[in-house]
């Protein structure tokens, strides 16, 4: 199937490093408590969080540079179970190491994983980003994905420790905007004659207007808006409200406004744009966007 399914390409790559930061300059002034405070990830702190980034990122290094591939599902396991685990045998075994050395591995990840990804074709087929569809996605959803997580998780830290949220547009935008690409798939059983339009817009810094068409093989997304005057479904919300929704963590639902074919409307607002295997507030149903 065409990549134009999930809409024109998105370029997070200047944005690794300035995330990162971002989130360097939060850790550098928490003391001992704030390390230890908890976070809507039920049973993970900040320094549990922490160490899930690093995790990721030291496991994209080893699997994507160095083609180091030595975990797999067990007999049986479904993938989402098998990610859950993993990501709690890591944060489990972290729970040794000290915030500043956290930190420094924090430090030393970063550029090697901007470095790989600046490397890259990104246009090229990759592996699927499971929440947008089953079959192989372009690389630049891969990497943008990538990049969402990492946000996600600097968010979730702000939050615990009271720190002012990177809810800047240049750095929230692109969340919105991969997030999105979920759409044309979270609509897959959805039946409806081909042209007809399903339309999401998002208020606020970072948001737009986001139009799903349906085509003789499925729906299409592209960041337009509707151009049918009766879309099949509407939804609104703004910025903040939107990446929650597509994250499970605890939003505001008064804040959505929807219209047309509840059915429909219901389906759109059931959106995740994460892999997704636990109960809502539980690690991996909150945050986890990558992949093993």
């Amino acid at each position: 199937m065409s990549f134009t399914r999930w809409g024109p390409p998105i370029d997070v790559l200047p944005l690794f490093a300035r995330e990162e930061q971002a989130l360097l300059d939060v850790l550098t002034g928490l003391d001992a408590e704030q390390w230890a405070a908890p976070t809507v990830c039920t049973g993970w702190t900040v320094h549990d969080l922490a160490a899930h980034i690093l995790g990721d990122k030291l496991g994209r290094l080893s699997r994507d540079r160095d083609d180091y591939r030595t975990t797999a599902p067990r007999a049986g396991e479904r993938f989402e179970d098998f990610i859950d685990r993993i990501n709690d045998e890591w944060v489990v075994a972290c729970r040794r190491l000290s915030p500043e050395v956290l930190f420094a591995m924090l430090v030393d990840s970063t550029s090697q994983i901007a470095e790989m990804f600046g490397r890259a074709d990104l246009d090229a087929v990759g592996d699927p980003v499971s929440w947008a569809g089953d079959e192989p996605a372009p690389g630049w959803l891969d990497v943008a994905r990538e990049y969402t997580e990492f946000w996600v998780h600097q968010q979730q830290i702000r939050e615990a420790v009271g720190a002012r949220m990177l809810d800047d547009p240049d750095f929230r935008g692109p969340v919105v905007d991969t997030f999105m690409r979920a759409l044309p798939h979270t609509l897959r059983d959805v039946d409806a004659r081909v042209g007809r339009q399903v339309a999401y817009t998002v208020t606020g810094q970072g948001g737009g207007k986001w139009t799903a068409r349906r085509t003789a093989d499925g729906w299409e997304l592209d960041r337009v808006a509707p151009t049918s005057r009766a879309p099949l479904a509407s939804v609104t919300t703004d910025a903040d409200t939107f990446w929650r929704l597509c994250t499970r963590n605890p939003a505001d639902h008064a804040r959505v406004t929807a219209e047309g074919d509840e059915n429909v409307c219901a389906t759109v607002l059931g959106m995740t744009s994460i892999i997704t295997s636990a109960s809502v507030g539980e690690p991996a149903s909150a945050i986890d966007v990558g992949r093993a």
